[in-house]
């Protein structure tokens, strides 16, 4: 059984008349481009650590499978707004696992983008707790709820945005929770 132990996020963006070359572009911006990956879905796992960009990077070998959860936009409109979140929740209890969010939106900005993403994450990961809340009230609002609960410890959004090429290149932009052993 594989278990991540470790956790690092990164982002990036890339601009390329061909849209997968915008992507590997991405890919190079966010520093992640020499590893075969591995879109899982969105669970935080139990114990695991959160390690800085610069350390996640250096334990990345070329051609290495590599689980991550992504979130991906692109477009090849001119000054078209989108955007790339990965929401985060991690619980107060080291024995439960937490919450990853992707969000994908156009016309959002990026701290619209990375709200909405966080709030998707910690509500996911309130309802899993049996935190009670007001599903209708504002992020900024429930977040005090959630962090009050003292089940919750932290929320946080990694998040992305560009305005797509003025001359209609491929824009991507990508917000990436990569898993390590």
């Amino acid at each position: 059984m594989y278990v991540p132990t470790r956790i690092f996020f990164t982002k990036g963006v890339g601009k390329h008349k061909e849209y997968l070359a915008s992507f590997e572009l991405a890919l190079r911006s966010a520093g992640i481009e020499i590893c075969n990956l591995v879109s899982v879905s969105s669970i935080f796992p139990v114990g695991a650590k959160v390690i800085t960009r610069q350390q996640g990077l250096k334990l990345l070998k070329p051609g290495q499978i590599t689980h991550c959860v992504m979130a991906r936009n692109a477009t090849n409109e001119p000054n078209r707004l989108i955007a790339s979140s990965i929401g985060v929740a991690i619980p107060a209890d080291k024995n439960m696992y937490g919450y990853l969010s992707e969000h994908h939106p156009y016309g959002e900005t990026e701290k619209v983008a990375g709200d909405y993403a966080e709030d998707l994450a910690a509500t996911m990961l309130a309802t899993t707790l049996g935190i009670e809340f007001e599903a209708e009230k504002a992020w900024n609002e429930r977040e005090q709820v959630y962090k009050m609960s003292g089940k919750i410890v932290r929320s946080f959004n990694v998040t992305q945005s560009a305005q797509g090429d003025k001359n209609g290149l491929w824009t991507t932009v990508i917000s990436v929770g990569v898993l390590l052993p």
